[in-house]
């Protein structure tokens, strides 16, 4: 994928999105999602994790922190960890999930990522979800690829 602006007329256009996405990823990989409430952070977190192949129904992890869904038999063998940093009080609280030793089996993906689990890998995939200005349910999804030193 390439640094770029979707436009995601509907729900289930997020959720492919999403599906292509994890279709892509490997153990190790880190997906920093970004947006407002009701952007589409979880449906597309849903979308990754049936690109990967995982089992477990995706729901927000609001209040459980994160959530790990083991890899499907006879599918990739790439676990998917599904983190909501919503309420996470700073990177201290992140580093306490110890989601690096996560990264050797299984893919991970940050809600309200940006600015808090960069750290995480030196590569990353930031996508920031916003809702379009026709006042439907189209949504835009701007994808980019970060590197740099985890710090």
């Amino acid at each position: 994928m390439t640094d770029t602006d979707l436009v995601l007329p509907t729900e289930a256009d997020t959720e492919e999105l999403g599906a292509r996405i994890g279709a892509t990823l490997d153990a190790g990989d880190v997906v920093l999602l970004s947006g407002p409430l009701g952007a589409g952070k979880t449906v597309l977190a849903r979308g990754i994790a049936r690109g990967l192949g995982v089992t477990g129904q995706v729901a927000s992890p609001t209040f459980v922190i994160a959530r790990e869904h083991p890899p499907a038999p006879g599918g990739r063998g790439i676990a998917l960890v599904h983190v909501d940093a919503y309420r996470l009080g700073g990177r201290a609280e992140l580093d306490d999930l110890d989601l690096d030793t996560e990264l050797e089996s299984a893919a991970v993906v940050v809600e309200w990522g940006e600015g808090l689990a960069e750290p995480l890998a030196a590569r990353r995939l930031l996508v920031r979800l916003r809702r379009g200005d026709d006042g439907d349910e189209t949504r835009v999804a701007e994808l980019s690829w970060q590197e740099g030193a985890p710090t």
